[in-house]
């Protein structure tokens, strides 16, 4: 698969735009793993493969572990590797990302609220739309893996 165009130098005031929000996220309460783990799972779902190399590569250099990424797809199953926070971040990028299904449904948002006050759970839920602009540029244009 060949790329199609590159959306910095096509549109650069565009991809000028994303990397602001991309920029505003630094700036959040979310920490490294937070936003990987982000990061990592929608652009799974969105099968955003030049993403999940980027964001999966950024996540070990920050020091999460190799397991856990694997264990990623799955992590329902896999509860006891995550933390009650981490596991309703999931929830919420899931839910997020495939909006049209249900949407950030009451019972997630619920949980939500007993552990992040709202504040978070805005910086929460624009780390989740920002990957998702993220992957939809990069499945559109076919951005290449780097070897």
């Amino acid at each position: 698969m060949s790329t199609r165009f590159n959306m910095a130098t096509t549109d650069a005031a565009a991809y000028k735009a994303l990397l602001g929000l991309e920029g505003y996220l630094q700036t959040t309460s979310l920490n490294h793993t937070q936003k990987e783990l982000i990061k990592i799972r929608a652009s799974q779902i969105n099968g955003c493969a030049f993403c999940i190399d980027m964001h999966t590569k950024d996540a070990l250099k920050y020091g999460e572990t190799p397991q856990r990424i694997f264990l990623l797809n799955a992590w329902r199953e896999a509860k006891d590797f995550f933390t009650e926070e981490e596991q309703v971040l999931l929830q919420m990028t899931e839910e997020i990302t495939l909006i049209s299904q249900k949407g950030l449904t009451d019972e997630t948002y619920y949980k939500a609220k007993q552990l992040f006050d709202e504040a978070k759970i805005a910086q929460i839920i624009m780390a989740i739309i920002t990957i998702n602009a993220w992957n939809r540029i990069g499945v559109s244009t076919h951005l290449p893996i780097a070897k």
